[in-house]
Formats: C-alpha cells, structure tokens, sequence
C-alpha cells in the first residue's frame, strides 16, 4: 500500500476501516513514498519495488508531482511506472445507479499506454529559449497496448475497440501507434475497430459517449480522455483504475488527483479508491469480498441519502465509510455481521480466508 498526497492517506483509512468490517483476509505492506513531503528517495523507490515484486499486487494513491524542476525530470510516479513496466492503465467508466449525470447508463473501458510517448522524461534546451520535449513511440509496445485492449476487449466481451491519435499532424509517431492498432484488429475479426482523432474524440465523448466501448491511444490523449470520461459520471472522487504489467497489476484512482484543497477536512469521496480496492480483491480472487464492498458502495450511492460534497451532499468522508460498513451485512442487523468468518454461499474459507499479503 502506498498512500500518497493529498488526501491518499485518508482514502486508503477508509479501505482499512472497510477491509477490516468485511473482514477481508488481506495484510497491507505500507510504503510512504512522496515528493512533496520529502520521503522520496532511490532507497525509498527501491524499498517499494521490492516490495511489489514479492506481493505481485498494490493499491496507491496519488503521488503528487511538484512543478518546479530540481534536476530530476522523472517524477517518481513516473519512475515506479517503469521500474515494474506498468505499460496498460485500465480506467472504467460506468455510471452509478443513483446519481443522474448529464449522460446515464454509460459504461467504456479507456486503455491507455504509460510507460512512453509524451511523458519520456527527455527534455533539454537545444538553443537559449528553445526547449525540445522527446514524444517517443515504439512498435513493441504499440503492439504490446494494442494487443492488451483487444484481449480485453476480448476477455470481458466487449464488440468494439476505438484507436485514438492525431496521426494526420504526428504522421510518423502517431502514425505508427495507428498502423500498429490497424495490425493487431486484424488478427480479431470478431472485434469492430474504429480510429479517431483525438481532438473529434474529446468532442464525441461528451456530445455522444454511447458511441464507445473500448479506446485505446498513446500516453497523453490517455491522460486527458481519462479525466474527461471521469467527469461525465460524478468526477474523479468515484472512478477506480488499474495498471498492468506483463506480472503486476496496481489498483488506484482513474483520474489521478491529489486532492489538495481537501486534505485534513474529512469530505474527500472514497468511493474510488473503495471501488479500486475492490477491484484489487477481484483480482486476487477473493469474490465474495469483491462484490462485497462494491455492492455495498454502490448501494450508499443508489439510496442517495449520504452524499459527499463533490457529489453534491453535505456527507463526510466518516458517514460515507460508516454508511457503506452498515451495507456490508445487511442481513445480520445494521452491525451484525462485523468480524468474524461467516459461511456464505459462493465463499471457500479454504480459498478465501487465508491472509494475502498485498504491498
């Protein structure tokens, strides 16, 4: 676990307290890693990669990048991407029964490339006052992200994959990135694919986001496209993501805010970094505990009674996390069931009851 900036540290109590409620057979190893604070250094970073390679599986915060340049042009965010590969970031967009939106019942995967393109890290002064940014596209992991969203695609039975790019101006980086998509579409028939230029596809996502199911493009569109798809549903307090190597897979927020002018103030929403962390049990194959907290997150949103600010409510951070823990055993009493291995149906105690260890 790693906390983060921001109001990280007060998200991830929030998974605690929850975790501890459902009693989720999970042990946290908590790293704190921040430049902001001055906890970060290449021991720290080291500490923390060492850590995800024995537990394969991580749930973090924002780790806020500062603007000001100290010699370093790598922000450590950046660094722990690369360090484990973290080459697919996965954000889910889906709306949440309960809260009307301009756009209801949407529901796109956006996929996006992390580890090259416009955040390469290479920058220098060619000239006084000229300044060159290096965007870096490669065919191996375009291919590589290509063939990520259409085994997604795949996977979860979705009929489309969209490709987003601005190769009609970047006709080689870009253009490559594109050829790369149109390549791999072709070994999955079954799959529709569709490309689009990133400017008509801002448009398209809020005029008519039905249209989609699955984009996949290159860094900084991802970036973008991630936090525009997140406000079309509540905003970045309420959309999970994920990143994936080829052997590790982090779970944080979909829009990665820090959150500033929130912290200490106990009005952040937790609902995204609840839902990610369910995703995270998902994907340790702890099911019941997954659905678990994700029912009974989704279930505080759909009554409506207890809203956080962002959504338009006047709630704390600790009604929403007590709100979701009286949901989590709804059939024991307001607090029955807290604490405590129960035999419910779908749950293997030989499976699911056996502490993992999660960094």
């Amino acid at each position: 676990m790693l906390p983060g900036d921001g109001v990280g540290p007060e998200l991830m109590h929030a998974v605690k307290e929850v975790f501890k409620a459902a009693s989720v057979p999970v042990v946290f190893d908590e790293h704190h890693l921040s430049e902001v604070q001055n906890t970060a250094s290449e021991e720290k970073l080291d500490q923390v990669v060492d850590s995800m390679k024995e537990s394969k599986v991580a749930l973090i915060g924002k780790i806020h990048t500062p603007m000001e340049y100290k010699g370093e042009l790598a922000s450590y965010d950046m660094r722990l991407r690369r360090k484990l590969d973290l080459f697919a970031n996965v954000v889910h967009v889906k709306s949440l029964p309960g809260y009307k939106t301009r756009h209801n019942n949407l529901d796109l995967v956006i996929i996006r490339e992390q580890t090259e393109g416009e955040y390469s890290s290479l920058e220098h002064e060619s000239a006084k006052g000229v300044i060159e940014c290096l965007k870096i596209i490669t065919r191996a992991k375009s291919q590589r992200i290509a063939k990520f969203a259409f085994d997604f695609a795949t996977k979860k039975g979705r009929s489309k994959v969209t490709a987003v790019h601005k190769a009609n101006i970047m006709k080689l980086g870009d253009g490559l990135f594109l050829q790369c998509c149109e390549e791999v579409a072709e070994l999955y028939p079954k799959i529709k694919f569709e490309t689009m230029i990133i400017d008509n596809c801002c448009m398209q996502l809020v005029q008519n986001p039905y249209q989609f199911d699955v984009l996949v493009m290159p860094n900084l569109y991802g970036n973008i496209i991630d936090n525009l798809a997140a406000g079309l549903v509540g905003g970045a307090g309420v959309v999970p993501g994920e990143s994936y190597s080829a052997e590790y897979a982090v779970f944080e927020m979909g829009a990665r805010h820090p959150f500033a002018q929130a912290v200490g103030r106990n009005i952040a929403n937790p609902t995204a970094m609840l839902l990610s962390a369910s995703n995270m049990l998902r994907h340790l194959n702890l099911e019941f505990h997954s659905n678990l907290i994700a029912d009974a997150v989704k279930k505080v949103i759909k009554v409506g009674k207890v809203r956080t600010r962002d959504l338009g409510g006047y709630s704390t951070t600790s009604d929403f996390v007590k709100s979701v823990i009286d949901n989590l055993h709804p059939h024991y009493g307001a607090h029955g069931g807290h604490g405590g291995l129960r035999h419910v149906p779908g749950f293997h105690p030989s499976r699911d009851s056996r502490p993992g260890r999660v960094g």
